[in-house]
C-alpha cells in the first residue's frame, strides 16, 4: 500500500530552539523519499521517526544558508556508515556547488554509498521520478535559491461496474486504458464511458522567499503545500527586507492557488506562540492548515474523488 506524508525534522528558522530544532522534512512518496533542507541535527531528528539514511531515495536543498543545509555532513555520512545499497540523488542550486562540496566532505570517512550530484541549473528544471515530475523554481532571497514540487500525472479511475456492464474484465482493461477504446459485438466502447479523471496529486515545499510569481507557480493546486512563515505580518516590512514571508502571505497564496493542507512553518526564534500564526493565517485560508511541529507526521489528503457522471 502506498504512503504519501511528510514528516516533520524541524521547523526553527535561522538558530534552533528548546523546542524547535533546524529545518528538516521528509516526505514520503510511494517509492520516493525525499529528504528536503536538512538543518543542523537532522540525522539525530531522524532517530525519533520511522525514518531511517536507507529510506532515503533523494535530498532536495532549496540553497545554502546554514539552518538548511548544516545537516548534510551527517546525513552523507550516515549514507555510507549504513551502506545503503541504491544511489541516493542530491539536487541543490549549481551556484552553490562549491558549498555542497564543502559539506559533502566536510570530514574523513569512508564513503561507500553512491551519491548522485544532480544539480538545478535553471528556473523550471524538471527531473522525472517514478512517483512524476519534480520540478524547481527560482525564489527570490538574497542567494540562489529553488523551490521544489512534485506532480503526479493525471490518470483515469476505472468503474467496476461499468466494465462488468459491457463484459469487460482481464487484460481487455488494460487494452482499453492503452489504446482508447474497444469493439465489442460489433459496438465500440471508449475509455470515458468506463471511467473517469483520476487528477494526479501535488505537493509543493517553498522555503526562503519573498513574494514572487514562481511562489504561486509552485503552489498551484498543491494537496499538500509546506511554506515558510517566518515573520507575522507586524514585521512585513522586515520579512520582505530579508526576502521571506508572513503567514498572512503564506496562507494569501494558499488561498490564492487552491491549495488544498497548508503547513506553515519556518519560524522565527522571536516568537514563542505558535497559536499567532495560526491565528493570523485563519484571517485569509479557510482550508485544512497545519502549524508544524517537530517530530509531526502530516498525511497528503486523500485523492479528490471525481463524479462518475
Amino acid at each position: 500500500m502506498s504512503m504519501r506524508e511528510l514528516v516533520v525534522l524541524g521547523t526553527a528558522s535561522q538558530a534552533p530552539t528548546r523546542q524547535r530544532n533546524h529545518n528538516g522534512y521528509v516526505l514520503r512518496w510511494d517509492d520516493e523519499v525525499i529528504l528536503f533542507d536538512p538543518g543542523e541535527g537532522s540525522q539525530r531528528q531522524l532517530l525519533h521517526t520511522g525514518v531511517t539514511a536507507t529510506d532515503l531515495t533523494r535530498i532536495c536543498v532549496t540553497h545554502f544558508h546554514g539552518d538548511h543545509c548544516l545537516g548534510l555532513p551527517g546525513i552523507i555520512q550516515r549514507l555510507s556508515l549504513d551502506r545503503v545499497p541504491h544511489p541516493v540523488a542530491a539536487h541543490f542550486p549549481a551556484g552553490g556547488a562549491e558549498y555542497f562540496a564543502r559539506l559533502r566532505h566536510a570530514t574523513s570517512f569512508y564513503e561507500t554509498a553512491e551519491l548522485a550530484v544532480e544539480p538545478i541549473e535553471a528556473d523550471g528544471q524538471r527531473i522525472t521520478l517514478g512517483a512524476g515530475t519534480l520540478e524547481a523554481r527560482r525564489l527570490r532571497h538574497p542567494i540562489e535559491t529553488y523551490g521544489y514540487r512534485l506532480v503526479e500525472p493525471d490518470a483515469r479511475r476505472m468503474l467496476p461496474e461499468r466494465l462488468s456492464a459491457y463484459g469487460i474484465a482481464g487484460p481487455a482493461v488494460g487494452e482499453l486504458l492503452r489504446v482508447g477504446h474497444l469493439d465489442l459485438d460489433g459496438r465500440r466502447v471508449t475509455r470515458d464511458e468506463v471511467s473517469v479523471p483520476r487528477p494526479g496529486q501535488r505537493f509543493a515545499f517553498v522555503m526562503d522567499t519573498g513574494l514572487c510569481d514562481a511562489v504561486y507557480a509552485l503552489a498551484e493546486h498543491a494537496d499538500l503545500l509546506v511554506i515558510e512563515s517566518t515573520f507575522l505580518e507586524s514585521e512585513a516590512a522586515l520579512a520582505a527586507e530579508v526576502g521571506h514571508l508572513t503567514a498572512a502571505q503564506a496562507a494569501r497564496v494558499a488561498a490564492e492557488s487552491g491549495v488544498r493542507r497548508l503547513v506553515l512553518t519556518h519560524f522565527s526564534q522571536r516568537y514563542s506562540d505558535p497559536q499567532r500564526f495560526a491565528d493570523e493565517a485563519r484571517e485569509h485560508f479557510a482550508g485544512d492548515l497545519v502549524i508544524a511541529e517537530d517530530l509531526a507526521t502530516v498525511p497528503v489528503p486523500p485523492r479528490r474523488v471525481a463524479s462518475a457522471g
